[in-house]
C-alpha cells in the first residue's frame, strides 16, 4: 500500500521491466584549457549501469571527476567520448543553495513553479510533505531561521517535487557536523525507503555513507577518474555502523581506494 508521501507526489513511470535505467559505456569527459588554467581530463573510461530504484553510490578522491559524473547525468554536459543513456535527472549540488528571501515552503516549490504551476498550486503540493518530511510548523521559515539539516531536508523535497525518475546528490551531508550527517542519513534511507521508487546518484567522500545508503558502491581512481572496483551491499535497512558487515565492506573500499591512490 503506498505511503502518504508516495500518494502525495507526481508518479515516476518506471522504465521497461529488465532494462538498465542509466548506461555509461566507456564515457571519457575532460575540460578545455581556460587562460592559464592547463585542460583537465576528468573521467577516462567510465563503464556503468543502474536500474530503476537502485541506489548507487559513488566514492573516490577529491578531483577525480564524481561531481562531473553527475552533472553528465544531468545533461549539463556532453562526453568527449562514448555513449550515456539517462532518463531526465534532477541535480541536488553540494549546498542547498535555497533563496534568502524566499520561505522554506516557497523554496521547496520552486521546482513546481518553473515547472509552470501557479504559486498558489505549488505551495499546496509542497505543504502536504512537510509534516512527512519532518519540517511541519517552519513552512514560514526563511533559510537562516532553520537548521543545516532542515535546510538540506528543504533542499531534498524541492528535489523530490521536480518529478524527474533519477535524482543525482551530490555529498548531500558534506557541510553537516558529524551527529546531524548521521541523524540525516538515518532519515535519507526512511525518506527513499518510504517514497516512490527513483534511481538515486549518490556522490559521497563519506565511505561509511555509501555503504550504510547504497544498493551498490562505484570505486573511482584518482584523476582521471576510472572504475576502479564495484561492491554490492548486501545487507537489509536499516545498517548500523558497528555491523560486521558493514564495517568489513568499508573496509574493502578504503582498501581499493589506498591502493588505486599507489597506482
Amino acid at each position: 500500500m503506498p505511503s502518504e508521501l508516495q500518494s502525495r507526489l507526481e508518479p515516476v513511470i518506471p522504465p521497461t521491466q529488465g532494462r538498465a535505467e542509466i548506461v555509461l559505456e566507456d564515457v571519457d569527459f575532460g575540460y578545455p584549457p581556460a587562460r592559464t588554467q592547463p585542460g583537465v581530463q576528468a573521467l577516462a573510461g567510465v563503464s556503468l549501469q543502474a536500474h530503476h530504484g537502485e541506489l548507487l553510490a559513488v566514492v573516490g578522491p577529491s578531483g577525480c571527476g564524481k561531481s562531473t559524473l553527475l552533472e553528465l547525468l544531468c545533461g549539463l554536459r556532453a562526453p568527449d567520448r562514448g555513449s550515456l543513456r539517462c532518463p531526465p535527472a534532477v541535480l541536488m549540488p553540494q549546498r542547498d543553495l535555497l533563496l534568502p528571501w524566499l520561505s522554506a515552503l516557497d523554496n521547496a516549490a520552486l521546482a513546481l513553479r518553473i515547472s509552470g504551476l501557479s504559486r498558489a498550486h505549488a505551495r499546496t503540493r509542497a505543504a502536504a510533505l512537510f509534516g512527512e518530511l519532518g519540517l511541519d510548523g517552519f513552512q514560514s521559515a526563511r533559510p537562516h531561521e532553520l537548521s543545516g539539516g532542515m535546510r538540506q531536508r528543504v533542499a531534498f523535497l524541492r528535489t523530490l517535487l521536480s518529478g524527474k525518475r533519477v535524482l543525482c546528490l551530490d555529498e548531500p551531508f558534506g557541510a553537516l557536523d558529524a551527529i546531524t550527517r548521521a541523524e540525516m542519513q538515518q532519515w535519507l534511507a526512511g525518506t527513499l525507503a518510504r517514497e516512490q521508487p527513483r534511481t538515486v546518484v549518490l556522490v559521497t567522500h563519506d565511505v561509511e555513507e555509501a555503504v550504510l545508503l547504497a544498493d551498490r558502491v562505484i570505486v573511482l581512481s584518482p584523476r582521471p577518474g576510472r572504475i576502479l572496483d564495484t561492491v554490492d551491499v548486501p545487507i537489509e535497512h536499516p545498517r548500523g555502523r558497528t555491523d560486521l558487515a558493514v564495517l568489513e565492506l568499508r573496509e574493502r573500499i578504503l582498501h581499493t581506494l589506498s591502493v588505486g591512490a599507489r597506482v
